[in-house]
């Protein structure tokens, strides 16, 4: 067990120690057969490399192979090879040199084994790479080096293998305590720079070590001894073949040359190696492969030299094949008459391939000519002479390019200046410009472009094309531009102008409409006082009808200043949402509060015309601007009031997905579909609704803008007789809890607020007035300024109010800083109210931070009372 069992012999040995002697059996000739099958096909392989690329090349260099051509001929004709025999003559030397190389392969390799020991049979793989890759140097560089020489590539693979043998060869087969041994530990002599493991004291794993060192040798001295010596013409050649030649320039080259050599010859070279059978059948098939007839005495061309070469190649592998045939092409050495032939043909080849070339210049539409590096004409065509108006004796094979130039100068063709320098700066240009270059020609006034560029070798190829009608088309373009240029600077001129008369014109509507809307913030207040002081007169005289049991007068005088208000609150609706002046407030809350307020707020009009008000509940919470929305629903609940003679009017939702669609549906008059377009005009009524209620026209074009201004979809359906839907679309937001329901309000009466204290502030004698009537009829105490001096002036005197009304504009400041200064005094948590007629958010915001209430002019009774007397009952709650 453990470290003391062959791993090799592992296998074999289980089966014995469980005593199964038939599975030994087994696994031992398994074994053996694996082993002699693999010695078999290696030795056979490199049996057949070293005969093919080693020994036949040698042998057929020291012997001649070619046969006599009237023996070959003869011999094709009757069907046997050039020496009467019809296996082969070298066939057998070939099967020997192979057994041979057979017996040579096993004998070293056990050799080897005995040198190195059973130890170093695992790293036998690995150190056959190492040599292997020996080759690399040559072989990459014969590919991407032209430089690369036949001396460099031995020398290079000698030197690489002589560094692998002593790097990593011999180590492998050092025994311990032999020669080898100490050389590998201590170097040769002692020299411990030069010991194999450790070359010049680099410290690497032995494989790396080995390779680095054996690679780097050979790779110098591969390029060292090709730089040594020029390269040959045939190493130069077949770089050429490599590296960038031209295959099809190659091809055509082949096209033209003829061999001498006869289709018996080749058949017969090449069945002494393949048996004359077996190369009469291959030469057969490949004629007829080319609908040819294989006839022995037609010379051999490229195509069946190359079929030969390939066949040859699969006894003998491909060096030998080359070797034989390039050995049977050499003997055969051209005659004189066979010579001089074959130099007719080449020349009847290049003057017809010059005379396409010709052809193909002649036709194309520019000048063309090819100079070679001393500047000599070695190629032109005709439009080049007629660009130039040259004579035909001047242009010539070998004509210098300076004696064209020269003749153009003298006649003038480049203009007036001295001839010298005419011709030194064309020539210069012509050299050196590789950019196109435009060249006038007088007095004909052509313009020719000049395009030069260098060829490999040195040299100039260089067009000339005529541009003058593109020369005339860009000149008259640039006349065009400039005149447009003109014209567009003009219409610059003018496009300014007319820009800057309707940036005038918009300031000064921007300007119009700022006064309109200062005029309509100022008027409002001033419409409003009268009207707010009206109000509370009529309130105050309702208050005391109603005692006296007789409110008729004083109810009519309140219904016409509802009226009154009805109209100046809807034109200021109007103007502030179409100047822009109202924001919305966006905030999240649940829908069915707002409906409540609306059921309270509509229910005593629903039930005087003896109609059924009927809204859904919800539990919708929803993203929207709370007064808006709530102004909005107001307009479409009053309308369907005002319209609906009998019947009923419902106010329900249905959710839209992310939406809700809040709708008013009643059983009114309803609206025709030609007027459902027109009806959010502002001022129109139509005829039947005319008739039925008094109004403006303004409450549905109030809708129409609170609906734009928050983005909410509003759609209307409607069928004359039948009744009107109109439909709102309004986001949804996440789910609030429901509040919890409040018990309506009782209006509180006049004895509720017996014994307050109010403090009033206005700058208009009849407001005061009608606030000290009105707050009187409800048992107040009141006491009035005009002005902060004065409120201040009555608190000196021992006033402390309960509450402060104040007007929003006084003579010297605002209601805001007056309740401000006034609670400094008295003490910051004195009630206030805020009276205005501006219903801005900014205003709104800035009461809200001193927490004032606001309430807008004309004041409604109503809602003061009620807020004096919440004020009250907090403050009895709290004593």
């Amino acid at each position: 067990t453990g470290s003391n069992i062959d791993r090799d012999m592992t296998v074999l040995l289980l089966p014995l120690q469980e005593r199964a002697s038939l599975v030994a059996l087994l696994v031992f000739i398994g074994g053996l057969s694996a082993a002699t099958a693999m010695v078999i096909v290696v030795s056979v392989a490199l049996a057949i490399m070293i005969s093919n690329h080693i020994v036949m090349p040698l042998l057929l260099r020291g012997r001649g192979v070619a046969p006599d051509p009237d023996r070959a001929t003869a011999a094709w004709a009757r069907g046997r090879s050039a020496n009467g025999s019809t296996g082969g003559d070298l066939g057998s030397q070939v099967v020997h040199i192979r057994r041979g190389a057979i017996i040579a392969v096993i004998l070293l390799g056990y050799a080897y084994y005995r040198a190195s020991g059973e130890a170093a049979l695992v790293s036998i793989g690995l150190l056959s790479f190492a040599a292997t890759a020996q080759i690399a140097p040559a072989f990459f560089g014969g590919l991407i080096w032209r430089r690369g020489t036949a001396l460099g590539a031995v020398v290079g693979l000698g030197a690489g293998l002589l560094t692998w043998l002593y790097t990593l060869l011999m180590p492998s087969i050092a025994q311990p305590g032999g020669f080898w041994s100490d050389i590998v530990q201590n170097g040769p002599l002692g020299i411990g720079l030069l010991r194999p493991e450790a070359l010049f004291g680099v410290t690497l794993p032995s494989l790396p070590h080995g390779v680095l060192w054996s690679l780097s040798v050979n790779l110098a001295c591969y390029v060292g001894f090709s730089l040594m010596r020029p390269a040959s013409a045939m190493e130069r050649l077949q770089a050429n073949a490599f590296i960038d030649s031209d295959r099809a320039t190659m091809a055509q080259s082949f096209s033209l040359w003829r061999s001498s050599v006869t289709a018996a010859e080749l058949q017969s070279t090449i069945g002494r190696y393949l048996g004359l059978e077996r190369t009469q059948r291959a030469f057969e098939g490949f004629a007829q492969s080319r609908g040819e007839e294989l006839n022995g005495a037609r010379e051999a061309d490229i195509h069946m030299l190359r079929f030969g070469e390939h066949l040859l190649s699969s006894a003998i592998g491909a060096a030998s094949s080359r070797l034989v045939l390039s050995l049977l092409l050499r003997r055969r050495n051209l005659s004189t008459e066979a010579a001089f032939k074959l130099l007719d043909d080449a020349s009847a080849a290049l003057q017809y391939n010059r005379d396409i070339l010709q052809n193909g210049l002649d036709h194309a539409g520019q000048g063309i000519t090819v100079l070679d590096r001393d500047l000599r004409l070695l190629a032109w065509n005709k439009a080049f002479i007629q660009l130039y108006g040259l004579p035909p004796s001047l242009v010539r094979f070998g004509t210098g390019i300076d004696e064209v130039v020269r003749y153009n100068a003298a006649r003038g063709a480049y203009g007036e200046g001295a001839q010298d320098e005419l011709m030194a700066a064309r020539l210069e240009s012509l050299v050196n410009d590789r950019e196109p270059v435009r060249l006038k020609l007088y007095p004909s006034k052509k313009v020719i472009e000049i395009r030069s560029n260098p060829l490999p070798d040195g040299g100039l190829v260089t067009t000339y094309t005529d541009i003058t009608d593109s020369v005339v088309a860009e000149e008259e373009l640039e006349r065009t531009n400039e005149t447009l240029e003109g014209r567009v600077a003009e219409r610059t001129e003018e496009l300014q102008r007319v820009n800057t008369e309707l940036q005038r014109a918009k300031a000064e509507a921007d300007d119009a409409n700022a006064s309109k809307t200062r005029f309509l913030a100022a008027a409002s207040h001033d419409i409003l006082q009268p009207l707010n002081a009206a109000r509370l007169y009529a309130s105050a005289l309702v208050e005391r009808d109603r005692a006296a049991n007789r409110p008729d007068l004083a109810e009519n005088i309140d219904a016409s200043l509802d009226a009154v208000e009805e109209i100046l609150t809807a034109l200021l609706e109007i103007s502030r949402l179409d100047g822009g002046a109202l924001k919305p407030e966006i905030s999240t809350f649940r829908l069915d509060e707002l409906m409540r307020q609306l059921q309270r707020e509509f229910e005593p009009s629903a039930q005087e015309k003896s109609l059924t008000l009927v809204f859904s509940p919800t539990s919708a919470t929803i993203r929207s601007d709370r007064r808006l929305l709530r102004r909005l629903l107001q307009n479409l609940v009053s309308n369907a009031i005002k319209y609906t003679p009998n019947g009923k009017v419902l106010v329900g939702c249905r959710r839209r997905g992310e939406q809700v669609a809040i709708q008013v549906l009643d059983t009114g008059l309803g609206i025709h579909a030609s007027k459902q377009k027109i009806v959010f005009r502002e001022f129109l009524r139509l005829d039947p609704g005319a008739k039925v209620a008094r109004g403006l026209g303004l409450g549905l074009s109030i809708v129409e803008r609170i609906a734009r201004t928050l983005d909410h979809k509003l759609t209307l359906s409607s069928t004359p007789g039948r009744g009107t839907r109109f439909s709102l679309l309004v986001p949804t937001a996440a789910q609030m809890p429901a509040a919890t329901a409040s018990a309506p309000r009782r209006l509180p009466s006049g004895g509720q607020l017996s014994g307050l204290k109010i403090l009033a502030i206005d700058n208009e004698p009849s407001i005061l007035d009608g606030m000290r009537l009105l707050l009187g009829g409800w048992g107040c105490t009141v006491a009035t300024a005009s002005g902060l001096d004065e409120a201040l002036s009555l608190m000196d005197a021992g006033l402390s109010p309960d509450v402060v009304i104040a007007d929003y504009h006084l003579d010297e400041g605002d209601g805001l800083a007056s309740i401000a200064s006034l609670r400094k005094r008295a003490g910051a948590g004195l009630p206030a109210i805020l009276l205005t007629a501006d219903r801005s958010p900014e205003m709104r915001e800035a009461a809200a931070a001193l927490d004032v209430h606001v309430l807008n002019k004309p004041l409604k009774p109503g809602a003061l009372r009620a807020l004096l007397a919440q004020w009250r009952a907090t403050r009895l709650a709290a004593e």
